[in-house]
């Protein structure tokens, strides 16, 4: 049976099943259709410490793509037809091979979009920011868990949301978000062990609010779901919701996420090479290998299309209410 022509489980109990029980019952095989972006997470390293970082990123983590490891991953993009680079981190504009990296996949004419947590562009040395950005003609994804400042502030820590509003102006004129072509997107996630609201209903918020106290302008919004894993995954449990938010994602299960998943045509590249179905599993170390992981490298990008995506009850996370990708809602 097809995704397509699946039927939702509604036996009893089916909102105790772990995902993969799950989506049997429902006859559906997860598997990756096609290969159209290439994630790169460059490492850890963070001028952030946020409480709902699945990445658990920091100033102090040291896992970091090296110079070698880059060339590498770059000679695979060319080598192949992958259209998208999705670069990320940490902050992965603190990779010293960042640069690079896009420099190099714009000029094999790839799209590019970059992870930026905005207050990355205050830290010492990284001024060229902005420039860089506009004149690689990146799109930019960018993180901001509310437009409200004590919510930002309590997420990401005292005085993110004030850096952030000054960054998104710096943005803005530089040509960044409408009426300008250069695409300027933000990313919502929850405060609180709970779903995102409707994306199209929050992001007309986001406009009106960002729009009437700031005067700023972005194109779209993307809501993401906060995954129970790393540092979140911590969180829950500090405050004891880990059983209760695991059982909101388990019983918001909707199959029409399924079609839409980023692991579907999305191929996740960690810090030092290894392969990921996406970049939750990599936190996960759940990487793509037959009985070791692969390194890039190793794979052509034919090999990789038509193979069963490894899934965990983390992927409940993608797959609750309206979905959650990195280009934000699904359904």
């Amino acid at each position: 049976m097809t995704i397509a022509s699946a039927i939702p489980s509604t036996g009893h109990g089916s909102a105790d099943l772990h995902f993969g029980q799950r989506i049997r019952q429902d006859a559906v095989r997860l598997d990756r259709t096609s290969l159209t972006t290439l994630q790169i997470n460059v490492g850890k390293f963070c001028n952030q410490t946020c409480e709902h970082c699945h990445v658990g990123a920091g100033p102090h983590r040291k896992e970091i793509m090296t110079g070698e490891t880059a060339g590498r991953v770059i000679e695979w993009l060319a080598a192949s037809r992958v259209p998208a680079v999705d670069i990320t981190g940490g902050a992965p504009e603190l990779n010293p091979s960042f640069r690079r990296i896009v420099e190099s996949s714009r000029a094999l004419g790839r799209r590019v979009m970059v992870r930026n947590n905005l207050t990355v562009i205050f830290e010492p040395g990284m001024g060229w920011l902005p420039e860089f950005f506009r004149d690689q003609g990146v799109e930019l994804i960018c993180s901001l868990p509310c437009y409200l400042e004590e919510n930002v502030d309590t997420q990401r820590g005292e005085g993110v949301y004030e850096k952030s509003i000054r960054a998104l102006k710096m943005l803005n004129g530089a040509g960044f978000g409408p009426p300008g072509e250069l695409v300027l997107n933000l990313v919502y996630n929850p405060v609180g062990a709970h779903l995102p609201p409707p994306q199209k209903a929050l992001e007309e918020d986001y406009r009106r609010e960002l729009g009437e106290r700031h005067g700023i302008r972005f194109n779209e919004l993307f809501t993401i779901t906060n995954m129970p894993i790393s540092r979140y995954a911590s969180y829950l449990k500090v405050i004891g919701k880990m059983d209760s938010y695991m059982n909101l994602l388990r019983s918001s299960y909707n199959p029409e996420t399924l079609p839409g998943l980023m692991c579907r045509n999305l191929i996740s590249v960690g810090w030092d090479g290894t392969i990921y179905d996406c970049d939750f599993n990599q936190m996960l170390d759940m990487a793509v290998g037959n009985g070791r992981p692969l390194k890039l490298w190793e794979a052509a990008p034919e090999d990789l299309i038509g193979r069963d995506i490894a899934t965990g009850d983390h992927c409940y996370g993608c797959t609750a209410g309206t979905g959650s990708s990195c280009g934000g809602a699904l359904v």
